[in-house]
C-alpha cells in the first residue's frame, strides 16, 4: 500500500533532480523546501511549482516567453525580480527545465554574498 501523499511525491521527484547536482544540499527554510548551493538558495518548492533565482534579464524573458513561468510569490508574497516560479502538473516534467536549475545554480553560486 502507498501511502506517499501528492506531495511528498511530487517534492522525491524534485528531490531526485536536484539532488544529483553538484554540490546541492536540501533543507526546509520559512516552511518551504529549498535547494542550496554554497550555502545560498537557488531553489525551492512553493505551492504548484519550483521557485529558481536567475539574473533579472533571464527571470523577466521567461515570464514573457513561457507560458508555465510566473513571479515567484511565496506565502502570496512578493519576492525580488531576480526569482521566477516554474510551474508544472507533473513533477517528473520538470527534466525539461534541467538546464535553467543549472543555470540557476551557477548564478547563485556566483553571485556575492550579501
Amino acid at each position: 500500500m502507498n501511502t506517499d501523499t501528492p506531495e511528498s511525491s511530487r517534492k522525491a521527484q524534485i528531490d531526485a533532480l536536484l539532488l544529483k547536482l553538484p554540490g546541492v544540499s536540501a533543507r526546509k527554510i520559512n516552511g518551504l523546501d529549498a535547494y542550496f548551493v554554497s550555502d545560498k538558495m537557488f531553489a525551492c518548492i512553493s505551492g504548484d511549482g519550483v521557485g529558481i533565482r536567475l539574473p533579472v534579464a533571464t527571470a523577466t524573458e521567461l515570464q514573457f516567453s513561457r507560458d508555465n513561468v510566473v513571479a515567484f510569490r511565496p506565502g502570496g508574497m512578493t519576492s525580488s525580480r531576480e526569482w521566477v516560479q516554474i510551474e508544472r502538473t507533473d513533477a517528473t516534467e520538470y527534466e525539461q527545465d534541467l538546464e535553467l536549475f543549472r543555470t540557476s545554480l551557477e548564478f547563485v553560486k556566483a553571485a556575492r554574498s550579501r
